[in-house]
């Protein structure tokens, strides 16, 4: 019981609904979530690359100016010559005083190494070769450091903020020899404010643009699933009641989706025809064979009782037996042509027929089999080489039920007209006799199965009532028309009509046609080469 239950829980897990929306969503938002922080990175980067550029060039430019203006003392530096070298405004504004505007090259706006001492970012300290402070303006003393070369730049982090520590190797202009250190520490204020505004406002629009953003694709997504929901809704319904009529409805939209659910409401409906086919056929046959069952199961009974000693009952019960076998096959074979006309579509769907060709075989075939009939064929309408769409034998098979049902109806006047023509797109068959004739109440139900205008003449002439449906059904598979016109008494005639064929049109119906037994010619290949090898 325990490992039954367990079975159970696993399959629960397996069969779980998982939601497209809610995978697609993620999806979407994990690809924008992904691209958004790559961006911001990239981003990040780049400003924070360019800033620290501006940073290291204003250490740079400081240590620069201060070995310039060092580098002039021949020897160690000290606070009595360091001092001096400093340029007057500089000098001035270390003591406490203001500087010097006497002189405008020599002014505080016009002196480079003051402002850049003034400035509160950068903390100077120069030392001598005994490591002692001898110069500094006054901001943090940065410790000294013994450096390999004459210059080294590194970057410290504190307090989640960055520092740029320059050191720089002071050498007498004149001999070339080490006379100090100059240690510039730059704080980076501007650059670690800037960095610190730009992930702030990055991860604040990343997280709006990507609520955003989802939000919008589950819009559209669930836009996208909605058609594909009610698709799977259908099917479950249909599934269930095979003969349910729920059909998707029209989406208004001009997209695949709208194209596949045309696609689905076909198929479901091809499924109907085909299962109202396959009802009509079994109920049709079972009503038309109950006849002739009973009348051999009412010979053979009879036999079995005493009519098997009685030679002229026994040889009538047999002849009786074998008639209505011969007309259960043929009603049998009449009810399968009527199911494959109904599907023709599928079997058949780049049969190309050439008109005149048929008509004249089957007019000739017809005259020799009933040589107490006169068949004119009269075609000088239509051109010799006008093609339909249809399958030659289903063509072939039309034109016999017609001229046939024709004969099978005729009175005195043993005579019928078949005539061909082609007027604007489309073809014109007239099959007309000259026999009995149709009342205008029954020329609408001619063409219903098993209809029978006259039942027992009909019997005697081994009618079943199926040959006219048939051909109603062979027509228009293969998107045609056939009507009836008829007077009591004068006879009928049926018009088919049929849409002709451009030159186009039937090329391109023969390239298909032809690629078609190439493929079924090639699998016959493949299936006996394997036949071959096992």
């Amino acid at each position: 019981m325990r490992m039954m239950k367990r079975s159970k829980k696993r399959s629960q897990k397996e069969t779980k609904h998982s939601s497209l929306v809610l995978r697609w969503v993620s999806i979407v938002a994990l690809t924008i979530m992904v691209s958004f922080i790559v961006f911001s990175v990239i981003i990040y980067s780049f400003v924070g690359q360019q800033s620290m550029v501006q940073q290291k060039e204003t250490s740079n430019e400081m240590v620069s100016k201060l070995n310039s203006s060092l580098n002039r003392i021949p020897k160690e530096l000290e606070i009595a010559n360091v001092v001096p070298a400093l340029t007057p405004s500089a000098r001035e504004v270390l003591k406490g005083n203001p500087p010097i505007s006497s002189d405008q090259h020599n002014s505080a706006f016009n002196d480079d190494l003051l402002s850049s001492l003034t400035n509160p970012d950068l903390s100077v300290v120069v030392y001598n070769l005994r490591k002692e402070d001898v110069f500094d303006n006054g901001g943090k003393i940065i410790p000294f450091k013994n450096i390999k070369g004459d210059y080294e730049m590194t970057r410290i982090f504190k307090n989640h903020k960055q520092e740029l520590i320059t050191y720089q190797k002071v050498r007498a202009a004149h001999s070339g020899k080490v006379t100090g250190y100059i240690v510039v520490a730059n704080k980076m204020t501007y650059y670690n404010g800037l960095m610190k505004d730009l992930l702030k406002w990055m991860v604040r629009i990343s997280l709006i643009a990507i609520v955003l953003f989802t939000l919008v694709a589950y819009i559209i997504v669930r836009d996208i699933v909605k058609p594909v929901k009610e698709m799977s809704r259908v099917a479950l319904e249909v599934n269930d009641d095979p003969n349910s009529t729920a059909r998707i409805r029209d989406f208004h939209r001009h997209d695949e989706l709208q194209e596949l659910a045309v696609s689905f409401n076909q198929m479901l409906d091809r499924m109907q025809r085909y299962i109202d086919q396959q009802k009509e056929f079994v109920g049709d046959v079972s009503h038309e064979l109950r006849t002739p069952v009973a009348v051999i199961e009412g010979h053979l009974n009879m036999l079995k009782r005493w009519g098997k000693d009685d030679p002229e009952i026994l040889e009538e019960s047999i002849d009786a037996s074998l008639q209505e076998a011969k007309r259960m096959q043929h009603l049998i074979q009449e009810m399968l042509d009527l199911t494959r006309a109904e599907q023709i579509n599928v079997q058949y769907p780049n049969a190309v027929t050439k008109v005149s060709e048929v008509l004249k075989r089957v007019v000739g075939d017809m005259s020799l089999v009933h040589k107490d009939f006169v068949i004119r064929l009269d075609m000088d309408d239509l051109p010799s080489d006008t093609e339909i769409q249809i399958y030659q034998g289903h063509l072939e098979q039309l034109l016999v039920i017609l001229i046939d049902n024709g004969i099978k109806y005729s009175t005195d006047r043993k005579e019928m007209n078949v005539s061909a023509g082609l007027s604007q797109d489309d073809v014109h068959i007239i099959v007309q006799d000259f026999g009995e004739g149709i009342s205008k109440k029954e020329q609408s139900k001619i063409f219903n199965r098993f209809y029978r205008v006259d039942k027992a003449r009909t019997r005697e002439k081994g009618g079943n009532g199926l040959g006219l449906s048939i051909a109603q059904k062979l027509v228009t598979s293969y998107h045609g028309k056939i009507t009836v016109e008829s007077v009591e008494g004068q006879g009928s005639q049926f018009i088919i009509e049929f849409p002709a064929l451009t030159k186009a049109q039937s090329q391109k119906l023969h390239k298909r046609e032809e690629a078609e037994k190439a493929k079924k010619i090639k699998k016959k290949i493949i299936k006996k080469d394997l036949c071959k090898v096992y």
